[in-house]
Parts: C-alpha cells; sequence; structure tokens
C-alpha cells in the first residue's frame, strides 16, 4: 500500500478545519436565529442583529435645518403600522389630566379643580399633539435659564401682569427672563445670598429643595448654579404658561398642586423646602400643609417662607390687608410649626426659616402637647392618590449613617439600603446597579454621540430604579427627571433622593403631569414589560409622543419581543427609528430601541 503524501494530509486538514469552522458558523447563526427574532419580521431581525453600534443615530440639530434623518425601511409579513394622524391645532397645550375644561366640573374646596383629573378610556386622544407653528429647539443651557422663543410658548399675559416684579419681558421673537420674582424683583441670586446666610447651601449640605407654587422657576434656576436642583410646581390657573416657561428654561417642573392629595414624592426626600408668596393658606386646615412639607423634608431639612404674613407688623399696610387678618394667620403658622419640632432659624425683613429637627422623639414640646396627632399609616410613601390628613408623621430610625454632602453622596450607600428599608436590595446589589448601568451609559454615547453635548437638558427616565442610569449620565448640563411606577416592585423613590437627584410617582397608564414638548430626551427601561395587560402600549407611547420635543431622543430598552412590537407602532408615529444589540453581543435577547421624532408643526387643518 502506497503511504499518502504530505500533500494529501495537508488537504484533508484543510477540509476538517473548513467544515469545523463552517459547523460554528452554523451554530452560531442557529442561536441568534432563535434569539434575535428571525421568523417575526427577516428585516427588523437584520436590524437588530447589526454588531456595529459605532454609529451616530442623531444628526447634529440646528434651528435652521430641521431633522431628517433615515428611516429604516421595514415591512412587517401580518400588516401595516397604524398611522395616528396630528390632533387639531386647539390641543397645541393640551395637559390631558389637568384640561382646563374637566377641572371646573370639580369642586373649588382646597383647590380640588386644580388636582390631577385624567379623561376616562373613551375620552383619550388617539392623536399626536402638535407643535405650534414656527417652534423651534430651545436655546442650550445656561443660555435657555435667561431667554425662550416665543413661538414656543407664545402667551404675553405673564409679561404685562408680573411686569413690575421683573418675571418675564417680551423682546422681539424672544421671551427674557430677568430672574426676577414676586418677592424678589431685584433677582434671584440676592434673594438666595439673603437664604444662604442662614441655610449652609454651598457645602453641599443642600442639595434637593421643593419649590411650591414656582411661578416660572426662577428660584430653581439661580439654585443651579449653586450645586442644588430644585423640583418645582405651579398649577395650570390663571398664569398662563408659568410651568411651560420654566421647563422651556430648563428647570424641573411639574403641573401640580398643594390641594387634598398627598404630593407624588417620599417621606424625608427634600433638604429645604420653599414657599415665596405662594398663596397656599398654610395655617388652615389644621395645619396640613405644612404637615405635608413636614413629611417631605428630611430631618434637619429646612423650610424658608417668604412674604405675608411674615413680618406683618413691619408691612400689612403694604400689603392692604387688616392686620388681625395677618397676625392670626402667623399665629396659626407658629403654632403648627411647634407641633411639628421646627426650630427657628431666622425672621428678617419678610423672610423667615424654620429646621426640622434630627431626633424629633426627644422633642419635649411634643410630648407636653395631648393636641398631637400622629398618622397611623405604616407607609409614609404610599401617596398616589392618596388623601392628605392633618396628622405628623413619625420618622423612623434609620441606622444607615448620616447623609454625605453633595457630589459624594450621588454613589455613597444610601441610608434606606444601608438599613435595609428597600426590600431585595443590599449594598451589593446597589454597587451592581451602579456598575451595570455605568457600561449601559458608555454603550449610548456611542450610539448616540449628542448625550454629551449639552443637546440634552430635560431629561426623563421611566422606570428609573435605583437612580443609576441617572446617576451615570450626571452632568450639570443636564437633569433627570426619575419616574418611579406605581406598580414597579420596588418602591426605590426614597433611594433616588437620597442620591441627590430628583424624581416622581407616577402610573403610566395616565397622562405625566406636564405640557406637551418639555423633554429632549427619554429613556424607557422595562417600561412596556411593567406595563404588559395593564394598559394600551400605543397610549404610553402617544403620550411619549406628546410629552417629547421635535428632535428629541427616545432610548428603549427591553425584550426583543417587546420592541418589535414597539416599533411596529411607532412606526405611524413620525419617528424615526435604529434597532441595536445589547452591548454583551446579539446574543442576547434584552436589546435597544433608539428613536427621533421628527420635526413638523401644527397644520390649522386639521380636524382631529
Amino acid at each position: 500500500m502506497a503511504k499518502p503524501s504530505s500533500a494529501d494530509g495537508r488537504t484533508r486538514s484543510s477540509v476538517q478545519i473548513f467544515i469545523v469552522v463552517g459547523l460554528c458558523c452554523f451554530f452560531y447563526i442557529l442561536g441568534a436565529w432563535q434569539r434575535s427574532g428571525f421568523g417575526k419580521g427577516d428585516s427588523i431581525a437584520l436590524e437588530i442583529t447589526k454588531t456595529n453600534t459605532e454609529c451616530n443615530i442623531v444628526p447634529n440639530l440646528s434651528f435652521d435645518s430641521h431633522h431628517g434623518g433615515e428611516v429604516n425601511e421595514f415591512d412587517e409579513a401580518d400588516s401595516k403600522p397604524k398611522v395616528f394622524e396630528p390632533c387639531a391645532a386647539r390641543y397645541t397645550d393640551y395637559t390631558p389630566c389637568q384640561d382646563q375644561k374637566r377641572a371646573m366640573t370639580f369642586p373649588r374646596e382646597n383647590m380640588v379643580y386644580r388636582e390631577r383629573h385624567c379623561p376616562p378610556e373613551e375620552e383619550k386622544l388617539q392623536c399626536m399633539i402638535p407643535a405650534p407653528k414656527g417652534y423651534v429647539t430651545p436655546f442650550p443651557w445656561p443660555k435657555s435659564r435667561d431667554y425662550v422663543p416665543y413661538a414656543n410658548a407664545p402667551y404675553k399675559s405673564l409679561t404685562v401682569e408680573k411686569a413690575i416684579q421683573n418675571w418675564i419681558q417680551y423682546e422681539g421673537n424672544v421671551f427674557k427672563f430677568p430672574g426676577g420674582g414676586t418677592q424678589f424683583p431685584q433677582g434671584a441670586d440676592k434673594y438666595i445670598d439673603q437664604i444662604a446666610s442662614v441655610i449652609p447651601i454651598t457645602n453641599g449640605t443642600v442639595r434637593t429643595a421643593l419649590d411650591t407654587g414656582c411661578g416660572v422657576a426662577s428660584w430653581g434656576a439661580y439654585l443651579w448654579s449653586r450645586n442644588v436642583i430644585a423640583m418645582s410646581f405651579a398649577p395650570r390657573d390663571n398664569h398662563e404658561a408659568q410651568v411651560q416657561f420654566a421647563l422651556e428654561r430648563g428647570v424641573p417642573a411639574i403641573v401640580g398642586v398643594l390641594g387634598s392629595i398627598k404630593l407624588p414624592y417620599p417621606s424625608r426626600a427634600f433638604d429645604m423646602a420653599h414657599c415665596s408668596r405662594c398663596l397656599i393658606p398654610w395655617g388652615a386646615n389644621n395645619g396640613i400643609y405644612m404637615m405635608e412639607v413636614d413629611r417631605v423634608l428630611r430631618p434637619g431639612g429646612y423650610w424658608v417662607l417668604s412674604g405675608p404674613p411674615i413680618n406683618w407688623k413691619a408691612n400689612y399696610k403694604s400689603w392692604l390687608r387688616p392686620k388681625e387678618e395677618l397676625e392670626e394667620e402667623q399665629r396659626k403658622i407658629e403654632e403648627t410649626a411647634k407641633q411639628l419640632c421646627w426650630e427657628k432659624r431666622s425672621e428678617k425683613a419678610e423672610m423667615a426659616i424654620w429646621q426640622k429637627v434630627v431626633d424629633s422623639e426627644s422633642c419635649q414640646r411634643r410630648k407636653d402637647d395631648s393636641s398631637v396627632e400622629f398618622c397611623e399609616s405604616s407607609d409614609a410613601d404610599d401617596v398616589w392618590y392618596k388623601k392628605m390628613e392633618a396628622c405628623i408623621t413619625p420618622t423612623p430610625k434609620v441606622t444607615g449613617g448620616n447623609l454625605k454632602p453633595f457630589p459624594s453622596r450621588l454613589y455613597a450607600i444610601p441610608p434606606r439600603i444601608a438599613s435595609g428599608l428597600v426590600p431585595g436590595v443590599s449594598s451589593e446589589t446597589y454597587q451592581d446597579d451602579n456598575k451595570k448601568w455605568k457600561k449601559h451609559v458608555k454603550a449610548y454615547k456611542k450610539t448616540n454621540r449628542l448625550l454629551d453635548s449639552g443637546r440634552y437638558r430635560n431629561i426623563m427616565d421611566m422606570n428609573a430604579g435605583l437612580g443609576s442610569f441617572a446617576a451615570a449620565i450626571h452632568s450639570s448640563k443636564l437633569w433627570v427627571m426619575n419616574v418611579v411606577p406605581t406598580i414597579a416592585e420596588a418602591n426605590t423613590l426614597g433611594v433616588i433622593y437620597e442620591r441627590g437627584l430628583i424624581g416622581i410617582y407616577h402610573d403610566w397608564c395616565e397622562a405625566f403631569s406636564t405640557y406637551p414638548r418639555t423633554y429632549d430626551l427619554i429613556h424607557a427601561h422595562g417600561v412596556f414589560s411593567l406595563y404588559k395587560d395593564k394598559c394600551k402600549a400605543e397610549d404610553i407611547l402617544l403620550e411619549m409622543d406628546r410629552i417629547l420635543r421635535p428632535e428629541g431622543a427616545v432610548i428603549f430598552r427591553d425584550e426583543v419581543d417587546v420592541l418589535i412590537k414597539v416599533k411596529k407602532i411607532v412606526g405611524g408615529m413620525r419617528w424615526d427609528t435604529k434597532m441595536v444589540d445589547h452591548e454583551d453581543g446579539p446574543l442576547v435577547p434584552e436589546k435597544v430601541l433608539v428613536a427621533v421624532k421628527q420635526y413638523w408643526v401644527t397644520n390649522s387643518t386639521s380636524t382631529q
């Protein structure tokens, strides 16, 4: 028998290698097919399994040339996406749960009519809210603090009504905000300096603030440069568009009121609360409004009240109010403050500042007052549509140590976690969550290079978890509204505030408490999996479209099957989309869908 030649051996070896490589490729493709969605729409699956994320999804935006990005073509085998038409021009500033006509059907007592009253299912709009004609991308921060394009919120009433108070001025095609307010017509900076003479707001001790009845939110706007972030709210009332102006300026704000329902924030959330002539009757209803502020104020936190009735003896003539009425009003405020164990730190001119004691259990005054009533609820954070009560919220013993000054507290172990008050979350899982979201955000920045540019100022995280996305993306150029859904498995909003971030409770089966076009970027992690079988995905997406600015971006992160359905729906919503893989590769079933809302404005002929 002849010996095989060395050439034959090399040939056989080459064939074997080729076969092995071929089998490896086959099984890799088979695995990708099984996990990445082939068979559900080949063009979608091809888009999903692209591994090149080194691309710039969103081109640079400007006032002159609006976004005209490429629309990814994909055909569903079963049906084409439903096309959503524009709503009529009269809905340009529609706020579904604070609709003026619906509001007037509710009682005016305790501001009930200014609270959330959402439309029933059969009255929900199934069209897209248009931008007003001439709408442009807002100015970047910090210019946006002082200037807002007139076309974006074309309402001049405040320029007349608040002219002498320096709220807002109209100049050409822009509104100018000089930084004044009803109580600080000379400017917010000098007013904040007065507060800072009592409250240490420069060393990171005071990071989160609540501004009740905020107007156009100049107080919050000027606190930003001092590294303090304010959550501002005001009702949608005769001061037309005040919250809309705040958000156009790039200042965190919501439409809200201190009425009969608890505020949508956790207990012990804010380092400071503020009212500057906010027209809230603090002494009324047995001090219930001050008690609600006390619930959301952290032990050691401050309450600032300026304007009537403070120092009424010197000011009642200029206020044109009877001194007896003002005296009684301040007496009730002082009485409630005593029950709450607040220590008055200052009363000067028209401003008074109280501090909530750190250890309320040692308050002798409270022990001696038999009229003090404590709340019986075991969960002070159970607030969604819950009535306020004229009772004092007990402060639980937290063994997790004191909050660190900001920015150290952004990544320090929050006391709620260190104390074991968040079921299922330990210090280790918290740290792992931070690492995971740093990795995710790094991948997002490769996909959308504008994330670091300052293009996105107002950002929302629809399912914020522990706030790790907001922490990872933290910058002086932006802020994040961290939303904890009311149906979330864990109530983590208190943790988010302990990190020096802000947020709110919300149910995404309803509209959010904001005006249209108020967010530049929306992050939706697991939202549609969470709300599966709870409400319609298209209703949530239409609400996202309402609150997203033209040329704003959305980052969806969810299971591939869920995102395929989402992509089909937004195919009828004038959004450009692109699916990309998880940063760990195409075999991971979780994918990322990036979307950009196209630029379009109202058509006065629309009848929807």
